[in-house]
């Protein structure tokens, strides 16, 4: 696994038996993203898929939407002895060369505008970014690229057999989590319940641009028959990021928060909270979800 996860020596304790023994933690580290050599942002995420991971963050900020606005991304100067690298050969490499692999330069092909890069927006990766929610809704609505279909003929339609099984498919493909217990993840499926794709950091946010940022390097946005499925909680910020990529369902096994619910029915985005097994809260663009089997009552 390289960099995704370390080894630390620890004193365990089980039933007042002492002893010692190494534990698999997983990794976390900085990587700061620039843009035309000028830093937008510095996020703490698990190395790996570092390229996919700036490119997500660039879709979910209503900068690219198409793998042809995108020219490259390197590592900065040292990554191999050019100075650039592809994302297998940069990230296989490890920290043991000139380069801490912990710092990505953006470079956007001619004519896509480049981001405000302030002091303000640097920070816009923590979770308090200063803005009032009509603000962060209204900031979705004029950078979105794409609409959700919001009709209720929509092609992409989940059952709740589908949706009941989508936990457990995604905690069987967490393999690293596996070996530490301590990652996120997100995964892509398509409405049968097909895995497409699937991501795992130490920050849930993090694990969902890597799945976007795959899509756009591989041309597939907008993914707008996919279902985006999340360990932990559903912020607004993972909402926003699966409306910028066109993406019609949002499942979450914990809480949604109230923002991003706002965000969901402004934009037609389906989000189920608290899925675990055969129980679940759907709080908007319930039209995609087939419920005519199901009794309703309130």
């Amino acid at each position: 696994m390289g960099r995704v996860t370390e080894r630390r020596r620890v004193i365990r304790i089980r039933d007042g038996a002492v002893s010692t023994r190494p534990d698999t933690l997983v990794a976390e580290e900085p990587l700061e993203i620039r843009v035309g050599g000028k830093s937008l942002a510095i996020t703490m995420r698990t190395p790996g898929d570092d390229f996919a991971l700036a490119a997500g963050f660039l879709v979910s900020e209503g900068v690219l939407a198409s793998a042809g606005e995108l020219a490259n991304i390197v590592y900065c100067a040292g990554a191999t002895s050019g100075g650039t690298a592809g994302p297998d050969e940069a990230e296989s490499a490890g920290a043991g060369g000139s380069n801490s692999y912990n710092v990505v330069d953006v470079r956007l092909a001619d004519g896509v505008p480049v981001p405000d890069i302030s002091l303000e927006r640097h920070v816009y990766t923590t979770s308090s970014c200063g803005l009032c929610g009509k603000a962060s809704l209204d900031a979705v609505r004029t950078t979105a690229r794409w609409t959700l279909d919001t009709s209720p003929d929509t092609p992409v339609r989940i059952s709740l057999e589908t949706l009941s099984a989508l936990p457990d498919r995604l905690r069987a493909a967490q393999r690293v989590f596996e070996r530490t217990g301590g990652l996120h993840a997100a995964a892509l499926f398509t409405a049968d319940g097909e895995l497409l794709d699937i991501r795992e950091d130490v920050g849930r946010h993090n694990a969902v641009d890597k799945i976007v940022g795959r899509a756009l390097q591989q041309g597939r946005l907008p993914l707008s028959s996919a279902v985006l499925m999340v360990s932990g909680r559903a912020s607004f910020e993972l909402a926003q990021k699966a409306v910028m990529a066109g993406i019609p369902v949002l499942a979450a096994v914990s809480a949604p928060s109230s923002l991003a619910v706002d965000l969901a029915v402004e934009t037609g985005l389906t989000l189920v909270g608290f899925l675990r097994g055969s129980s679940m809260n759907v709080y908007a663009g319930e039209h995609r979800i087939a419920l005519d089997a199901a009794a309703t009552t309130g």
